[in-house]
């Protein structure tokens, strides 16, 4: 069926002919994170270790990975969110003067165009609300306190209620100037080819700590950009993931 056929173009190689993009025209390119105010409230996290992990086998991983629903209603420790965090978006190495960050996980360029949201429901050490994590610095920025967040989430994510039944659940931002910059217009693939990639370090995350997860991309964009406060333009939502115990 072809009446798709213009939609479908996003999903091509575009990277042909001629591009001008915003670093060859010597333009100062974005920061690799937002950055936070003298007055944010910050949180420093657990330092990250294999200490946690209860599955060692990483093909036992690969192979038990699924998406779950269903949790228990127990708390996470900070310890696990901690791991978590860094072992999707946390920085390993800044490379190139502020250039290029390496991560976990794989992304066009280095680019790494995601801010990572955390909507907490039920987080040793953390009050019910919504969180910014600093891949950087590897410490969470407090947004703001909302005892009604879970709620608020479930009707973000068109009332799939695991949403906001789950201890955590990670809101992924895109900043697409981050890979416009780079790439012009042809980055608009790679960044949701590196969404995947995101979702999947944290699928895999997950599973090695025993924990569950599952990916969304069901829900209404309005609605999750003003609750994670974003202008929808130059930031907006554009992946979702809950997490709890099984």
């Amino acid at each position: 069926m072809r009446r798709f056929e213009q939609e479908r173009k996003t999903l091509k190689s575009g990277f042909t002919g001629d591009m001008e993009s915003d670093q060859m025209k010597g333009m100062p390119q974005p920061p690799l994170e937002k950055p936070y105010g003298e007055k944010d409230e910050i949180i420093d996290l657990p330092k990250v270790t294999g200490n946690l992990v209860k599955k060692n086998d990483i093909f036992q991983c690969i192979m038990e990975r699924k998406s779950h629903r269903k949790f228990k209603e127990e708390r996470l420790s900070l310890e696990e969110l901690s791991f978590l965090l860094y072992t999707t978006q946390g920085v390993k190495e800044v490379r190139g003067n502020g250039y290029a960050s390496i991560r976990p996980v794989p992304s066009a360029g280095a680019r790494h165009p995601f801010e990572t949201y955390i909507g907490v429901t039920r987080v040793e050490g953390l009050d019910k609300g919504l969180y910014r994590y600093s891949g950087l610095e590897h410490k969470l920025i407090k947004i703001k306190k909302d005892q009604d967040i879970g709620e608020k989430m479930t009707i973000g994510a068109k009332g799939q209620k695991f949403v906001g039944e789950a201890p955590v659940t990670f809101i992924w931002t895109v900043i697409p100037y981050r890979g416009e910059w780079r790439y012009d217009q042809r980055s608009h693939k790679p960044m949701l080819l590196d969404a995947g990639h995101l979702c999947h370090g944290l699928y895999l995350s997950a599973e090695a700590l025993n924990l569950g997860t599952c990916a969304i991309a069901a829900y209404e964009q309005k609605l999750m950009d003003e609750i994670v406060e974003v202008d929808g333009i130059d930031e907006f939502v554009v992946y979702m993931s809950p997490v709890g115990k099984l």
